[in-house]
């Protein structure tokens, strides 16, 4: 398995790139995309999803451009997808801009399950930081987009947020797994769920 976490995109947003077998996808395209290409490039790997957390421009940004450098499925989760075509969800309205991008390929709901190569890549709808806000996980491994961050939580006071539905998302779907469960999110350091459980002080409140 290939897993390489590519920092510093808009707003300081990650971008991860995930092969196996040859296989790949990429998740979340705030990263410049000329930089994520290059590292598709030496891994060698055939893009088969860009996967998208949720619809804000720090995250969705480049989406257009690696499709077509690199191709592969644009996935969203259905409550989400009008973010792609709406500056005033995607946010992108408060920098002056009215960025819209294509429509996705594929529209998830909670508990779909999409493969890579011979590995399940399964959906976890966590509504809270935006309707359609969604985790993957891999195996052991759980991107959580801006939903859950290491200590804290993905912002609520956006367009469609709710702080009560991203409290319910981590307590009720997230911290229900197991903790040695790797956390990679959209922001900041990797965590665990086991840490989480015991040093997220943002989910006693």
């Amino acid at each position: 398995m290939i897993l390489e976490c590519l920092p510093n995109g808009m707003f300081e947003s990650n971008c991860y790139i995930l092969g196996i077998n040859g296989e790949g996808l990429i998740i979340d395209a705030g990263v410049n995309s000329s930089y994520v290409i290059k590292r598709v490039d030496e891994h060698k790997l055939k893009i088969k999803y860009i996967l998208l957390t949720h619809g804000h421009i720090d995250h969705i940004c480049h989406t257009d451009d690696l499709k077509e450098a690199v191709g592969g499925s644009v996935v969203i989760h259905e409550d989400d997808a009008d973010f792609l075509t709406n500056p005033v969800f995607n946010c992108s309205f408060v920098f002056g801009e009215g960025r819209t991008f294509g429509i996705p390929d594929i529209k998830v709901k909670d508990g779909d399950v999409l493969k890579l190569s011979d590995t399940n890549l399964e959906i976890i709808h966590t509504p809270g930081h935006t309707p359609g806000g969604m985790c993957i996980k891999v195996g052991n491994i759980l991107f959580t987009g801006d939903t859950l961050f290491k200590y804290s939580t993905g912002r609520t006071d956006l367009p469609g947020g709710s702080r009560d539905n991203i409290i319910k998302s981590i307590k009720n779907k997230l911290l229900t797994l197991p903790d040695e469960i790797q956390v990679y999110p959209g922001h900041n350091e990797a965590s665990t769920i086991g840490f989480e459980k015991i040093n997220n002080m943002v989910l006693d409140m």
